[in-house]
């Protein structure tokens, strides 16, 4: 993937609002929306009539970024005006997603400082505090359920940057998870499942590709019945799931970086810089 100029979650307005108006125009534009038609509503991008929540992936240690985790919270790392998880949250408001819960660990109150109640996004949020090590991603999801007042709900890892528009994503999910799947990084060339319809397998079938799962899933709170509370990962979860028939798919063709290391950090701060200067030039 090439470094396109894409503006992540459409930021260049995020950027021309304060804080306070920020808030007050999503507000003025959910509003808008409900007196609107049906089929006007359905094609909105705030899309109030979802009512989902999601969950932020935010506990991890980010081993791979050290020494730059080791001061700062791998969310909390900077690329162009933003960081990484203001992008989501930005996202999040953008569609109407309103209820927030993001777990933490690491360097958890640099985090809930750094992000308050989440009333500048224009968002409510909610911590689910990990102990030292967190919980893995299954577990940790888990262990926020309680927190989670939809059914079903999205969930993102903070970690990812994206172009990816959430009202995009399914409203409701027949089975148990709903997963976006993107083209394979080089820095990953064998994927994780295979898209069979608009149904995920570990198994091939047919022509399916394989791809690489994008980090952003929808999941029923069903999926985690079985567990118990503690430690563990959310892919086995996943891959039953998938034997079973209940996890469908889709694929995201547009801009996608899983911020994992500092080359792709690097990656990420470039594009961002391209689009900035663009934005100048075309402004000039």
């Amino acid at each position: 993937m090439g470094h396109t100029a894409i503006v992540p979650y459409r930021h260049a307005l995020q950027e021309l609002l304060t804080p306070t108006r920020r808030v007050r125009y999503y507000r003025k534009q959910r509003s808008a929306s409900q007196t609107r038609r049906p089929h006007q509503i359905a094609a909105d991008h705030f899309m109030p009539h979802r009512q989902l929540s999601a969950m932020i992936l935010a506990a991890g240690r980010g081993e791979r970024l050290r020494p730059l985790t080791d001061t700062v919270p791998k969310p909390l790392l900077q690329v162009g005006a933003h960081r990484l998880i203001d992008y989501h949250l930005y996202a999040l408001a953008h569609g109407g997603i309103t209820q927030v819960v993001i777990n933490v660990s690491h360097l958890a109150d640099e985090i809930i400082t750094a992000l308050g109640n989440g009333s500048r996004y224009g968002v409510s949020i909610r911590y689910s505090k990990e102990p030292v090590g967190a919980l893995e991603t299954g577990g940790g999801i888990r262990q926020a359920l309680s927190l989670i007042e939809s059914d079903p709900f999205i969930v993102i890892n903070s970690d990812i940057w994206t172009n990816l528009q959430l009202e995009d994503l399914p409203g409701q999910v027949e089975h148990l998870a709903h997963l976006v799947l993107v083209d394979n990084p080089a820095h990953h060339s064998r994927g994780d499942f295979f898209l069979c319809g608009n149904r995920v397998s570990t198994v091939a079938e047919h022509a399916a590709r394989r791809l690489t799962f994008a980090g952003v899933g929808v999941y029923r709170h069903a999926l985690f019945n079985d567990t118990t509370p503690g430690r563990f990962a959310l892919a086995p979860l996943l891959a039953t799931a998938m034997a079973q028939g209940k996890v469908s798919g889709q694929h995201f063709a547009g801009c996608w970086l899983d911020v994992g290391d500092p080359a792709r950090l690097s990656e990420a701060r470039a594009r961002v810089g391209i689009t900035q200067t663009q934005k100048k030039t075309t402004s000039a």
